[in-house]
C-alpha cells in the first residue's frame, strides 16, 4: 500500500536519477551505447512499473540509454517485528506479525530500488 496521489510524477523523477546514473557510469567507464538496464524495485518501493517503463522510455530519448530494453526484477518484501524478533515476508507496508500480531514492524528488505546490471557497447 503505498500513498500519494503524484505516481506518475515519481516515477517519471526516478526515471530521470535512472538516466543520471547511467550518463555518470557511461563518462566513468567509456561506453557508449546502453543496449539493457536491469533494475531491482523491492515489492515495497511503492514504485508503479508501467509508469516507470513509460518514464524511462521518455526521459532516454536522444540519449546513450535511448531504445535500452527496460528489465525489472522485482524482490520481495522483509519485515522483522520489534516486539518478538520475528523475521517475515512482508507483502506490504504496515502488516501485522504473523506471529504475534504487533504492528511495531521494521521493514528491513524490499523497500528500495537499484541498477543491478547494464548492458553496454
Amino acid at each position: 500500500m503505498c500513498f500519494g496521489g503524484k505516481t506518475a510524477m515519481h516515477e517519471m523523477s526516478l526515471a530521470e536519477n535512472v538516466l543520471q546514473i547511467i550518463e555518470d557510469a557511461a563518462q566513468q567507464q567509456g561506453f557508449a551505447r546502453v543496449r539493457t538496464v536491469w533494475l531491482e524495485i523491492g515489492q515495497l518501493a511503492c514504485v508503479e512499473q508501467e509508469s516507470l517503463r513509460f518514464g524511462f522510455d521518455v526521459v532516454t530519448r536522444g540519449s546513450i540509454a535511448e531504445q535500452a530494453r527496460l528489465e525489472i526484477i522485482e524482490t520481495a518484501g522483509q519485515g522483522r517485528c520489534e516486539k518478538c524478533a520475528q523475521n517475515f515476508p512482508l507483502a506490504a507496508l504496515y502488516e501485522a506479525c504473523p506471529e504475534c500480531g504487533s504492528y511495531d514492524v521494521k521493514v528491513t528488505g524490499g523497500d528500495g530500488m537499484r541498477i543491478k546490471e547494464l548492458e553496454v557497447e
